[in-house]
Formats: structure tokens, sequence, C-alpha cells
């Protein structure tokens, strides 16, 4: 993944951990916890303009805000996925298509994308996923709805699915 070296950032709180957003003059081009897998390293982060009156990020603040507080409404932001390769891209939109308070497989999100024996590959650009939450990878399940990888890690995982109505209980059943 290779993210744009002219990209402005700011830190927002939230309720499980601080979050890095950073956008390009494309839009919403990263949302990180602090501690995640593939968060971006501290070099890249420090060429970065902190700018926390930037248009998409203020934007961004604002509906993570009311997403953790319990409003149902999509996000609407533009983003810029150009990080990651066409076939990872291809995946992040496909995660575009899950509603809030669903859940799709793995095997799912590969059909999706025309790759239906691809889900190993489908898994990685999961995880690589540069816009958690905004492209909800979080609601991307293992077979029989197992609660499996999360770059943000597992109890984010299910507290925001348990945000959305998703029962925790059930996914193992």
């Amino acid at each position: 993944m290779k993210l744009a070296r002219t990209l402005v950032c700011t830190t927002v709180a939230s309720p499980l951990g601080p979050l890095l957003l950073a956008a390009s003059e494309q839009g919403l081009a990263g949302l990180w916890f602090d501690d995640q897998q593939h968060h971006p390293d501290t070099y890249a982060v420090a060429s970065w303009t902190i700018d926390p009156d930037h248009p998409v990020l203020r934007r961004a603040a604002r509906q993570l805000h009311a997403y953790f507080s319990g409003e149902a409404s999509p996000f609407d932001l533009p983003l810029d996925l150009s990080a990651g390769t066409a076939f990872q891209q291809a995946v992040w939109r496909a995660l575009l298509t899950i509603p809030s308070g669903h859940t799709a497989s793995y095997g799912q999100i590969a059909q999706a994308c025309g790759r239906a024996s691809a889900m190993r590959a489908v898994g990685a650009a999961i995880g690589r996923n540069p816009v958690g939450i905004v492209v909800p990878c979080h609601r991307v399940l293992g077979a029989g709805g197992a609660l499996t990888g999360y770059a943000g890690g597992l109890p984010r995982k299910s507290a925001l699915l348990r945000l959305e109505g998703v029962s925790i209980n059930e996914l193992a059943q």
C-alpha cells in the first residue's frame, strides 16, 4: 500500500481509542486506530500536515462522532482509495455495499469482486483497508459467522458490530 506523501491529518477521540484521520485532495485516505496493524509508520505520518480544520477531516470527525453516538446514518465522505492495488480497491469498494447492521463472509466479498476462489487474497486486501470503519471491513466474518481477524483487534470489531446492532452471540452459532 502506498499512501500519498502530501496528506493532511488530524487525530480524533473515539470510545475505542484515538483515531488518526488522513485526507488527500481526493478525499479521506486513511482512518486508523493508534495501535492497529498496518498503521502508517511514524516517518510517513511526520511528513503529513496537521490540519484539523481540513474540510474532509472535519466532516469525517463529525460523522464518526454521530456513528459512535449510535446514529445509523451511512457515512457520506469522498474517499481516496488510490493507495491500494486495483484488486484491493475492488475489495474495498465491495465492502462499501455491506449495510450497517449486516455482515458478509469473505466468500461473499470474493464473489462480489468476481474472484470466488480468491478468499485468502480478499482477506489480505481487507486487512490492508486504509479507511477502517468508513469502509466497513469489520462487517466481514469467517465461515459460519466466526469473528475473525481485524487490524484494529477483535475486541474493537466486536464493539463496532454491537454498536451497529449485530448480536455477537448469534454469530458463533
